[in-house]
Parts: structure tokens; sequence; C-alpha cells
């Protein structure tokens, strides 16, 4: 339903069209314009209040950017809500958890519950501000510039006193690298590491990118079977004796895909067998944040420091498009031919992300917004975890961006096609297994709908989906 809105516009210095974008923001936090509500057309409300058709669509224009609106080709737009239960403070911006008004299925785009990322919240004004301090004080020059392989110093200062105070992992600021995202890394550590032809070990279903890296290089996986806990010991050390591989990659915090974590003992006996056999320990830590600080294991990197090669990915937890992530590297390891894979490469990172974020990490934005996502990806998996119940492992933390279905191969190609026709998109099944007893399943990611109706919508189709083979077997019994 439009709504219909006539807004005061005071008189007052600046552009008519900035004073009707404040205008429809004082509404929207003062409830006169309720989330999911529809806005007048451009012209209609341009007829209205007497303005021209241009000054309303810049005042819609900014309003989109300013995260207050979804708008929508042929559709409209559509007011954006804020959940107090998950403000992050007064001064930035609350997360966006307005629903749309009409679903997404089978004639729209589809749902995305393939992308892992962390759900959105507001980020355009700390971000504006960021910049802004940044120009004021004269800082912004390196970002049009190349910068030292590794980094920034400011910007690695920032990452050790992150994973310092939210990872408890303390490290020396010299001793961090800046990759530019957590891709970037993986396929930089595992190119310095290994030679073409080499074999990786990892977990029978592994991250796709891991994968996705390891085809490109040339190098060969070798799934290691789970249990509840990801990585069995003894079937790590099975491998490592008939491959004599020289690396371990793993996810031991919300396993990407199965969201299984290692307890304390598992992780120091993944450790004893790497000392055993020489292996090189490649942490991919990239949802530790989204563990309960009060009883998450420590770190394969504070248990074997002497041999882990430790990524942190400020994707997952903070900001995607800041593609910004830090690895530590054990003594070990020859820095100057990660320092080489670097420059092959992409040269350098790129600085205004890393920028952003060290400015962040400063002034407490990081930790509001870190804060905020992992607000709303408990409320996310508590959804996901009334809608689908039984049918869903439970997560090894308090709070996941995925969960896991398991399902036989067939069922879960099944519960795609019958998921995709009606408008959700999933992981296909085969994307993270690398052996043939990989665990079988589905990956469901709660991070990449917009709003919480969005992946309610989502989840109820996936529901469905997953008992829709059994009643269609049904039909067909006479």
């Amino acid at each position: 339903m439009t709504q219909i809105w006539r807004p005061d516009i005071p008189p007052s210095p600046g552009p008519l069209y900035a004073r009707l974008t404040d205008a429809l923001e004082r509404d929207i936090a003062a409830g006169i314009l309720p989330a999911g509500g529809r806005l007048p057309p451009q012209r209609d409300l341009a007829h209205t209040l007497g303005l021209s058709v241009g000054t309303v669509t810049k005042a819609y224009a900014e309003a989109e950017r300013r995260g207050l609106l979804l708008a929508h080709v042929g559709r409209g737009s559509f007011i954006r809500g804020t959940s107090p239960d998950i403000a992050i403070a007064t001064s930035f911006d609350s997360v966006a958890s307005a629903s749309e008004a009409e679903a997404t299925g089978p004639q729209g785009t589809g749902i995305d519950l393939r992308c892992n990322i962390p759900p959105r919240v507001g980020l355009s004004r700390a971000l504006e501000r960021a910049v802004a301090d940044l120009a004021a004080s004269g800082q912004l020059e390196p970002a049009v510039q190349y910068i030292q392989a590794s980094g920034l110093r400011s910007v690695r200062e920032a990452g050790a006193a992150w994973l310092a105070r939210r990872y408890g992992l303390a490290c020396d600021p010299a001793d961090l690298i800046q990759c530019n995202g957590g891709q970037h890394a993986i396929t930089l550590v595992l190119s310095s590491l290994c030679r073409p032809g080499d074999t990786v070990l990892c977990e029978s279903a592994t991250f796709y990118g891991a994968r996705t890296a390891a085809e490109h290089m040339g190098l060969t996986l070798r799934g290691v079977a789970m249990d509840e806990e990801g990585l069995i010991p003894s079937a790590l050390e099975r491998a490592a004796l008939e491959t004599r591989a020289r690396v371990l990659f793993t996810v031991p915090t919300l396993q990407n895909p199965t969201s299984r974590t290692m307890s304390l003992s598992r992780r120091q006996d993944i450790a004893r067998v790497a000392r055993q056999h020489d292996l090189t320990l490649f942490e991919d830590d990239a949802y530790y944040l989204y563990a309960d600080p009060a009883d998450r294991p420590p770190p394969l990197a504070a248990i074997a420091p002497e041999r882990t090669v430790y990524l942190a990915s400020i994707s997952k937890g903070v900001c995607p498009g800041f593609r910004l992530a830090f690895v530590t590297l054990p003594p070990n390891v020859a820095r100057e031919r990660i320092m080489r894979g670097i420059r092959a490469l992409g040269y350098c990172p790129p600085a205004l992300g890393g920028m952003i974020f060290a400015r962040w990490v400063a002034d407490g934005t990081a930790d509001a917004v870190a804060d905020a996502v992992q607000a709303e990806a408990a409320a996310r998996l508590a959804m996901a975890r009334q809608i689908l119940g039984p049918a869903m492992d439970s997560p090894g933390a308090a709070r996941s961006p995925h969960v896991w279905v398991p399902l036989s191969p067939l069922a879960a190609q099944r519960t795609l096609n019958h998921a995709l026709r009606a408008g959700v998109d999933l992981t296909p099944p085969e994307a993270c297994c690398v052996s043939r007893d990989a665990e079988s399943g589905l990956r469901i990611c709660l991070g990449a709908p917009d709003d919480r109706p969005t992946l309610e919508r989502a989840l109820h189709i996936v529901r469905d989906a997953i008992h829709e083979p059994a009643i269609s077997e049904a039909r067909g019994i006479i």
C-alpha cells in the first residue's frame, strides 16, 4: 500500500532536495512512515508539494544512499526500518532490518542463501565520516598511491589491536601482513607454501574459495574425515602418513560449510598430530568473532604458534567491501616468499579500506559494527532454528552466519532444485566436497538477505523443499 505523506520542509540553508531527505529521515524516526511502507511515486509527490520532479528524484536517491529506502525499478520505493534491540549506537546507522512490501518469488531475481557474508548493518554514514576525517587531517594521500607490500604500518597496528581485543591473540604489528580479503590471503599463502602437484590436507567438506584456489594452482586437496567437532585427529594422522603432505588448511571455528567448532582438547590433538608429522597449519579463522567469548577455545595459532599461519578476515565480521584480512606467519615460514607472492598477485594491498578500518578501531566504530553484526546474526540464527528445527545441525557457537542441513547427496540436490523453482538460491551440495566420504548436505547462508522478513520467507521455502521429496515420492505409492 502506498504511504500518504505530506512532509513539513522548514526553510533553512542547503539544497531543497537535501531538506526533503532530512524530513523523510525525521518522519521515519518518529514512526510517521512505518517500515515496509511504499512512498508515493516521485511525480505524484512533486505535484503534491509543488516541487520539480528532479528535486524529488534527487531526494529519493539521497535517501536510498543513506539507507532509508529500498528502491526497485517498476515496484517503487519502500521504507527501511530500524531494529531497536540491535541498534549499535545513536551516532551510528542502525541495522537495516525492515521488510520489503512484496515477496521476491519465482518471478523475481530469487533470494540468495548462497553467499556467506555478514548480515547487513548501516555503514554509509560511518564510512562518510571516516573519509571526511581522513581528508580533514590530510591523511588520504596513501589511498591514491602504491604502498608497501605488507600494508601500511598504521593499518597493521590497528589489526594487531583488533586481534588482541576481539580474538585474544597477541601479535607484533611488524609480523602482520595486510591482504586484499580472505580469498587473496588463501591464494597467497597456498601459492607460497606449495608447488603445483602438492597435496594439501583439509576437512572432507571445505570452504569453496580454498577449493577454487587449489584447483587454480594445480594443488590436490585431500579431504580428512570429520565428526561433530570437525577434523578427526586419527584420520588426519592417516592422511599425513599416506600423502606426506606438509600443509593442513582448516577452519576450526564454525567450519565452512558444516558450522562445527573444535573444542580445546580437539585443537590440542590436531596440534599434536601436526608436530608429529611436521605439518604447517593454515588456520582460516574467518568466523571466530561469531563464537561466544565466554567459552570459545583459543585459536590454533595460540596453541601451536611455531607452525600456524593464521588468517583473520575483517570482511566476514565487519565490512565485506573493505576487502581486508590479516595474516600472521610462524618463524619457520619464509616471509620473503610471501612478499614476492604479494607483488606477483597484486603488488600491494589497497589502502583505503584498511585506513578506514584503522580509524574505526581507534574510535570504537569497528567494535560497534562487529557487535551489531553479532546481534543480527544471533537473531537470524534463532529464526533458522525455529523454522528449520531438527532438519539443521546445531552450529558450534551461539551465533553463526551459516547453518548446515545434513542430507544425502540425492536429497540435497532435490531440495536445491525445489528451492530454486520457488525462488531461493542455495549452494550446490557438491561445491564444497573434496572426497567421496565428505559430509553431505546443504549450507544455508543467513546473512545474504537484506532483512529478516526476506530471510524468513526463504527459510520457509527451504523447509518445504526439504520435505517435498518425501511428499512427492509418497504420491507415487499405490
